[in-house]
């Protein structure tokens, strides 16, 4: 069967993004993973698949899938190309485009000049919630990993916005060491689902800078949760106000959260990059390479 395809981007965190609703595709974690390589296959951090609704209140399903073919609670620059993938191939005249995941409703709205804004939802910050183990609040705790053979105690706040993630409030963001530490925190068992982990650099009370290493993947260019998180965790410790503009290695998100209101709302940009297809009798069980990609 020949299956088409749309690689997008928001902000260099890229997606291939495949319509469920018009072709019906199952693909197992081993396959996601051939298509994830960057030599071999597409090449993606996460697979987005747009659903039929399963709840006569949303418009769509949307289900995430990390590259090593996991699949994940949320992704919010996943959201932002999804609104704008549904919106411009008239599969809805909604606006906002209201969506479901696997634990919330998220709600996807078109602004001018290429920007989405997405209701992100409610921050949890209730340690069994997220989930974190043995912390008795989740604000600000101190773990010990091991970098290199040698203990390193490091604070974090945790917070999940549909998915966990744990915040490190850090004074040099390039000298930061994120693919071996955002390894170790992944692996602490208090992360019984795993964790996603940002490193902000607070410049002022409006402006900060973020590079996030999320679970599943490695570091990434961009990531929407990680922002929000982020920004969530430096609010409530008095360094970021209400309305935040965070820069990414691959660009600019804007987020705003009035403490005490529900939801955080994520701004940003999303992109189509190119359309493909591919043969899903190509696929190998185990091994790469994918034949017939068509781009």
């Amino acid at each position: 069967m020949l299956i088409p395809f749309t690689k997008m981007h928001g902000l260099g965190n890229d997606f291939l993004v495949l319509d469920r609703v018009s072709h019906d595709v199952q693909l197992s974690p081993a396959q996601i993973r051939q298509l994830s390589d960057r030599h071999f296959g597409v090449g993606f951090d996460q697979l987005l698949i747009i659903e039929a609704p399963s709840d006569p209140d949303v418009d769509f399903d949307y289900r995430i899938f990390n590259g090593d073919g996991s699949e994940v609670e949320h992704c919010g620059n996943g959201a932002r190309c999804f609104a704008q993938y549904v919106s411009s191939r008239g599969m809805t005249t909604s606006n906002p485009i209201r969506v479901k995941t696997q634990n919330r409703i998220l709600s996807l709205k078109l602004q001018e000049d290429n920007q989405v804004s997405v209701d992100m939802g409610r921050p949890e910050l209730e340690p069994a919630l997220i989930p974190l183990l043995n912390a008795p609040q989740a604000l600000s705790y101190t773990r010990q990993i091991r970098i290199d053979g040698k203990s390193l105690d490091v604070n974090f706040g945790a917070v999940s916005v549909g998915n966990p993630h744990a915040t490190l409030i850090v004074d040099e963001l390039e000298q930061c060491e994120v693919s071996k530490i955002g390894t170790a925190i992944g692996k602490l068992a208090d992360f019984p689902e795993g964790v996603n982990v940002g490193f902000l650099q607070i410049i002022d009370s409006h402006h900060a800078r973020l590079r996030v290493w999320e679970r599943g993947v490695g570091e990434t260019l961009a990531c929407g949760t990680g922002a929000c998180a982020a920004m969530v965790v430096g609010c409530l410790q008095g360094l970021l106000d209400d309305n935040v503009s965070l820069e990414l290695t691959g660009g600019t998100l804007n987020v705003n959260w009035q403490q005490g209101e529900s939801s955080v709302i994520m701004t940003g940009p999303a992109s189509t990059v190119f359309e493909g297809s591919f043969e899903t009798d190509s696929f190998e069980t185990d091994n790469l390479p994918i034949d017939n990609i068509h781009i």
